[in-house]
């Protein structure tokens, strides 16, 4: 018997989906179907998809907002008001910050801190710790995804060598420099002040600080380790991007609310 439109309303839900560069964005709009571009009043593009989950189906919409906390921030604060999103993710790379951490593996950010509030005194940086924070029914079925490993198989292009990607649920840093030297200041002031990171990336605060400023929309990043602090190699894109969406299109189609 087929649903009547009231029905069909009622289980399609609505979710954005922020990213920063292209092979991020590519690798979202591989698990829609019916895609079709679409623009804001003010001149955003995005891309409109629906997505067969387990629990719903769902409308999603799928930006690319660049680099940076405050661009992502803005961006974000404009998809929620555009397509009014029971849920946002952010989905995409980051550079990995932990020994046991290796391309293609998914760090789940609890948290993302800002750690470049402080203040400059007598030449030494004095950390102020702001961070944001994922939503909580996020959290909970991310981690659920992350103790399984169903998720792989939504892997669009699995990898001959790192075929077996495992997923943690730690908080990331967010800052505005892409840290490239394991010896750098930087990466000393995470070590003293945020040691229990596990991925740096340069968004991250600024969409958490656009979820908690809605109230009811819930939120989520999701990232793939695509390079170390002293390896930095674009070869390892694309396999970060594919096997976080991969991870992301999981919690979403399991995701109960």
């Amino acid at each position: 018997m087929s649903k009547s439109l009231d029905e069909q309303e009622e289980i399609l839900l609505k979710a954005v989906i922020i990213t920063a560069i292209p092979i991020e964005f590519t690798s979202i709009c591989e698990h829609l179907r019916d895609v079709v571009e679409i623009t804001h009043p003010k001149g955003t593009v995005y891309e409109k998809g629906f997505f067969d989950g387990e629990e719903r189906s769902w409308e999603v919409g799928v930006a690319q907002v660049g680099a940076g906390n405050i661009k992502c921030c803005l961006e974000t604060e404009r998809a929620i008001d555009y397509f009014k999103p029971r849920v946002v993710l952010f989905v995409g790379i980051a550079g990995g910050f932990k020994d046991d951490i290796t391309f293609g593996d998914i760090v789940v950010a609890e948290r993302a801190y800002a750690y470049e509030h402080g203040k400059i005194k007598s030449g030494k940086m004095l950390a102020r710790p702001e961070s944001g924070k994922s939503s909580y029914a996020m959290l909970q079925r991310a981690m659920a995804v992350a103790r399984k490993n169903d998720w792989k198989i939504r892997i669009k292009k699995p990898d001959d060598i790192y075929n077996n990607p495992k997923a943690v649920v730690k908080p990331i840093a967010a800052g505005e420099k892409v840290v490239a030297d394991s010896q750098s200041e930087v990466a000393e002031l995470l070590r003293s002040h945020y040691n229990d990171t596990a991925a740096i990336e340069m968004e991250g605060y600024g969409f958490y600080k656009a979820i908690e400023d809605n109230e009811g929309v819930l939120g989520l990043i999701v990232r793939g380790i695509s390079d170390m602090l002293d390896n930095k190699e674009d070869r390892y894109q694309e396999l970060a991007s594919v096997n976080a969406s991969a991870f992301a299109f999981e919690v979403l189609s399991k995701l109960k609310i």
